[in-house]
């Protein structure tokens, strides 16, 4: 007779909460880069008790958004401009399969999501336009038909949000991103793998481009010379 088991509640797992919460936090700069992060502080905000908080903490650490801090505890990994070039280099490569093969399988990307991506460029929701633009990346790699490509793609995903909730606000023409991203849903369509290959590799080159240029102005302030104050 097989061994009586009790049954577990479905509640939603509190590590993967504490993690996600301080994530968004990360990458819509509540949690400044090089901000110390402590347990206790954490525990009391979010209202919980530490050892979901502690899990969470090191997991974060072992994705490479915290570090240890000068003397004791952590603290939010600084923004690197070379470091998002390198992942745009590798997230290029992955977007450019991707589209070849959705494009071979001659996938419609839904008007509705390209509409949605179209509505938050317009808005000042950073996080929406975050959201919204992993949403149409997201939906390429599953058109791919590769389930490793979205699963090799979203630890990149996460670091690029730190970069994007970063210099998304002070950018003009949020709106050609969907440009770009119509262009390419209609090469994808239309069964233009070569075609689909090279406009989001273009799309990503230039997303690169304009966020490291972007990065390296919120890094670096311009001073104000002193002899110019009133």
């Amino acid at each position: 007779m097989p061994a009586q088991l009790l049954q577990l509640e479905a509640a939603p797992d509190l590590v993967d909460r504490v993690y996600r919460t301080l994530m968004d936090a990360i990458s819509d700069g509540s949690l400044a880069p090089a901000e110390r992060v402590t347990q206790e502080e954490i525990a009391q905000q979010l209202a919980v008790s530490r050892q979901p908080v502690l899990q969470a903490l090191r997991l974060l650490k072992r994705d490479g958004f915290l570090q240890d801090a000068p003397g004791r505890g952590l603290q939010v990994v600084p923004l690197d401009a070379q470091r998002t070039r390198d992942l745009y280099q590798v997230r290029g490569a992955l977007d450019a399969l991707a589209a070849r093969l959705a494009a071979q399988r001659r996938f419609r990307i839904a008007p509705e999501l390209l509409e949605a991506g179209r509505r938050a460029a317009s808005g000042d929701n950073v996080m929406a336009m975050i959201d919204a633009d992993m949403a149409f990346h997201q939906a390429l790699y599953r058109a791919a038909g590769n389930p490793l490509i979205e699963e090799t793609a979203q630890l990149h995903w996460r670091h690029l949000k730190r970069v994007m909730g970063a210099v998304l606000q002070q950018m003009a023409q949020r709106e050609a991103i969907w440009d770009e991203h119509q262009a390419i849903a209609e090469a994808i369509a239309a069964g233009d793998a070569d075609g689909a290959a090279r406009l989001i590799e273009e799309h990503g080159l230039h997303a690169s481009d304009t966020l490291v240029e972007r990065l390296h102005a919120v890094l670096n302030p311009p001073t104000q010379d002193p002899r110019r104050r009133q």
